[in-house]
């Protein structure tokens, strides 16, 4: 089956593609399932879904980027995640049959409609897609217990540049570079996910540009030291970043960075 075939003006996908997508093996039992995948385009700022909408249908990412979000009766949002390219949304909406949180599309999107009667309806006959769809979801939920695991036991610091590390490999993973990109989120949205205001996030990217570690324009972010973003646990006090070089018993040069990096 030809790959994205158009079908009454909308592409489509076969359930290979799809197994293709969300990194999961297609089984030799799937091979001859025929069955296609409507995609869906988004606008940026359009929602994909809202809270408390009747669920029925998981989400793919193909393209764009996206945040979800969790709504309070003030309407303050907390983001709860930036789905790229290869995520699922919508598991949230399994237990209840709502959708418990909202997805809105940070720039224009494809996604790939996975209705969860089909779904039940192919696992039914194929457990071992079943079983593979059920680790898509865990895969989901461990990453959201690794961010709740860091936002416990980070500096605000360290959560920023984790986050940026995070991003660069998720880029690095769709085939992008990990070393220059566009954040499609705003500084604002990647407090709320970090727990952090939004003058923190911008003194703290600041401060990595200042030392060297990134480089900032506006949202474009230039990795210059990755590890020691993987590294980082706290920044030094402002008044000592701009200190000269110092120099080691041996007459050598010790950069600040490499300071920073061995903190």
């Amino acid at each position: 089956m030809e790959a994205g075939r158009q079908r009454q003006g909308r592409l489509w996908s076969n359930l290979k593609e799809v197994c293709d997508l969300l990194h999961i093996p297609a089984a030799n039992s799937l091979a001859n399932e025929e069955l296609l995948f409507q995609h869906v385009q988004f606008k940026t700022g359009q929602r994909i879904h809202t809270i408390g909408q009747p669920f029925d249908t998981l989400y793919i990412v193909n393209s764009g980027f996206l945040k979800t979000v969790l709504i309070d009766e003030y309407g303050n949002e907390q983001v709860l995640s930036f789905p790229m390219k290869g995520d699922m949304l919508g598991v949230d909406g399994i237990h209840t049959r709502h959708y418990s949180s909202e997805a809105v599309a940070l720039s224009d999107c494809d996604l790939i409609l996975l209705p969860f009667k089909k779904l039940t309806m192919l696992g039914r006959i194929h457990p071992e897609l079943e079983n593979m769809m059920y680790g898509v979801m865990s895969r989901e939920l461990v990453r959201e217990q690794a961010m709740i695991g860091m936002l416990g036991a980070l500096s605000a610091e360290a959560r920023v540049a984790r986050f940026l590390v995070a991003l660069a490999e998720r880029f690095a993973q769709m085939g992008y570079s990990s070393k220059l990109f566009n954040l499609r989120m705003t500084r604002h949205e990647i407090g709320s996910y970090l727990g952090l205001t939004l003058e923190t996030v911008s003194r703290t990217l600041s401060a990595f540009n200042e030392i060297g570690m990134i480089s900032v324009d506006q949202r474009t972010i230039g990795i210059k030291d990755p590890e020691a973003l993987k590294t980082l646990r706290r920044l030094p006090p402002s008044r000592t970043r701009g200190r000269p070089a110092s120099r080691s018993k041996g007459g050598s040069t010790v950069a600040s960075g490499q300071l920073l990096a061995a903190l």
